[in-house]
């Protein structure tokens, strides 16, 4: 099986972690830690890898890489 990307971008006006893949279609989940969005995604990636019909029983493990990205300002002593 192949790797699966999972983009988690910080939503500041929300305070979450929202995720979301092009590599699965249907897939998008937000948290307020990435620790609970990567507990999030191992339970809805196999979940949507089967309802997409993409899932092979033969498969013990899925490889996933979760991108974590998040800016913010830091101020500057005058």
């Amino acid at each position: 099986m192949h790797r699966i990307e999972v983009k988690a971008e910080w939503d500041a006006e929300a305070k979450v972690w929202v995720a979301t893949s092009d590599d699965l279609p249907g897939l998008v989940t937000e948290a307020e830690t990435v620790e609970a969005v990567q507990r999030k995604l191992a339970i809805m990636v196999p979940e949507l890898l089967e309802a997409n019909g993409t899932l092979d029983a033969e498969v013990r493990e899925i490889p996933l890489n979760l991108i974590a990205h998040r800016e913010a300002m830091i101020s500057l002593r005058d």
